[in-house]
């Protein structure tokens, strides 16, 4: 399992719910909890792994236990502001403070298909967000403000000429 790269197409791409929680992909989910610990990551979502499929993994906590994986999540309520600095393992060495909701409800499914609605805050509310951006295309740059694009550009022209791709700082 292979982590894409910002600008790589897969990035800006909308996720299909996963109809069915079959053995492929029980085996992918769990490699995608894999990566996400080995680089040091709080959440992952399927196309950061090029799976368009409505599947992430979230560990805010760090301690490994009770793996989180989600499958067909969604925000059902967003309360408050805040803005936090965030990075991206799709976007290594790009940090910026991106407004988000302080408190979010969600309803997911886990891996085994229980449903569950849970409410987050601060850092857990902050990365379901993130996660379910990623869901439908969406990057944590296309949250900032041109101000703030405008100071990344050099990151983003560097991942640019890496893989090879144009993105929004093109």
């Amino acid at each position: 399992m292979e982590l894409k790269l910002y600008p790589d197409r897969i990035l800006r791409r909308r996720c299909q719910p996963v109809r069915e929680v079959d053995d492929e992909v029980l085996q992918r989910a769990e490699e995608m909890l894999q990566l996400m610990y080995e680089t040091d990551g709080v959440g992952l979502a399927g196309p950061q792994v090029a799976w368009p499929r409505q599947i992430i993994t979230l560990d805010t906590i760090g301690e490994h236990e009770d793996p989180r994986i989600f499958v067909n999540p969604r925000i059902v309520n967003r309360e408050g502001y805040t803005e936090m600095e965030e990075g991206c393992l799709s976007l290594p060495g790009v940090r910026a403070r991106v407004p988000r909701a302080e408190k979010v409800t969600v309803v997911a499914f886990t891996i085994l298909g229980e449903r569950i609605e849970a409410e987050a805050e601060d850092l857990a509310a902050v990365a379901w967000q993130h996660e379910l951006d990623h869901l439908n295309g969406i990057l944590l740059i296309d949250r900032l403000s041109p101000t703030q694009l405008m100071t990344l550009r050099e990151e983003l022209k560097h991942l640019e000429h890496r893989t090879g791709g144009e993105g929004p700082s093109g």
